[in-house]
């Protein structure tokens, strides 16, 4: 497993390649992260070099004029075939409704399996194409171009898609894995401070869940991260990507129990973010509330000690992400996380850590403990 040098930005130069490789695949499925700065530029001789001459970009309106824009470009200089589809911002825009409007739209331009989807924008953008690339005309090939900092470390890479429905998030989708990811380091330069700092929540996990030393060096770089650094932005990228694809290449479609450590603190975040209603918090935002609230359950239930619940809350905070969540039911919340996908016959199970760097899947937890964690993790 990847480990990070606390000293220094590691050995990553500007831009790197990072395999991802299905060595236990039936399909050959195995495609590359590029992570680079100004990439997006030279985006449509690489996949042209691919043999696509035609492609379908699906962007977020909010990139429509920037990066959206840039691809566009870079593909009719090389000469393919391109159409822009634009989705309007926001995790509302993961519905049924929306896939069924791209599956139209698709359609109209007579979309066969030949052509690229291209999936330019943050995890919403993402996860939305990637669903409707995996449906339409039984899987169309998609790249995913994330333009925002959850998309990059986390949501573009590893083939999950999906959609929600008014009663969970995500519980409509498809594993399907992209014919590549190009991560442009650059588009971050463009994001609004809060969906920086949301998608610093998801770099806070994989060093909880993962590497320690990975945690430590974020203590210890607390105001490069803030303050966009390049190097240290890329050098979290990278070590996120990495830390990733250890993951999934070992467990691709969550059947090993594995790749559900990826979900810590996403039980809480995905009903908070459900009874908030999609779109009040940010992603991020909620993951950060999940964080905290599943590091104090397991500190409930003797798995750690405070200090860890300290350290990781003052992480979160020193990035300006929230640590309490809006009063809620929690039967309300208990009900949402029954539906949870981690859940087994109404069974709740958590992602708890045992100390920073190291966690595991928890279940048959007594109800009347997560209400305590619910009601005092809310303000």
């Amino acid at each position: 497993m990847p480990r990070s040098n606390p000293n220094d930005f590691g050995d990553v130069p500007q831009g790197c390649s990072i395999p991802l490789n299905f060595a236990r695949s039936s399909h050959e499925r195995n495609y590359s992260i590029q992570i680079g700065r100004g990439i997006l530029r030279t985006i449509g001789s690489e996949i042209a070099s691919r043999g696509i001459s035609r492609v379908v970009i699906i962007a977020d309106e909010a990139v429509a004029l920037s990066h959206s824009l840039t691809c566009e470009k870079s593909f009719l200089d090389a000469g393919v075939e391109t159409s822009v589809i634009r989705v309007p911002s926001g995790e509302q825009s993961k519905s049924i409704q929306q896939a069924e409007q791209l599956w139209i739209a698709l359609a109209s331009l007579n979309v066969d399996r030949r052509t690229a989807i291209i999936a330019v924008g943050g995890g919403v953008v993402g996860d939305l194409a990637g669903f409707v690339a995996a449906t339409f005309s039984r899987g169309l090939t998609v790249w995913q171009v994330p333009t925002t900092l959850v998309a990059q470390v986390d949501s573009a890479v590893g083939g999950k898609t999906g959609i929600n429905l008014p009663c969970g998030k995500n519980l409509v989708g498809a594993f399907w894995q992209p014919s590549g990811v190009i991560v442009d380091i650059h588009a971050l330069d463009t994001l609004p401070s809060r969906e920086y700092g949301s998608g610093l929540a998801e770099v806070v996990k994989y060093g909880m869940i993962l590497d320690p030393t990975f945690f430590s060096w974020l203590e210890s770089h607390c105001n490069k991260i803030r303050l966009r650094d390049p190097d240290a932005v890329e050098h979290i990228v990278s070590t996120c990507c990495r830390l990733k694809v250890h993951v999934v290449e070992q467990d691709e479609r969550e059947e090993t129990g594995l790749r559900v450590i990826l979900n810590y603190g996403h039980t809480f975040a995905h009903a908070i973010e459900t009874a908030s209603g999609y779109g009040v918090l940010l992603h991020g935002e909620a993951v950060s509330i999940g964080m905290v609230m599943a590091a104090r359950l397991a500190e409930r239930l003797g798995m750690i000690d405070a200090d860890i619940c300290s350290r990781q809350e003052f992480l979160l905070t020193s990035f300006d992400l929230p640590v309490t969540s809006a009063a809620f039911d929690p039967d309300i919340l208990l009900d949402i996380m029954a539906r949870d996908k981690k859940s087994v016959a109404g069974r709740l199970r958590f992602v708890l850590p045992e100390c920073i760097g190291k966690v595991r899947l928890v279940d048959s937890i007594d109800h009347n403990i997560v209400k305590e964690v619910l009601t005092a993790s809310s303000r």
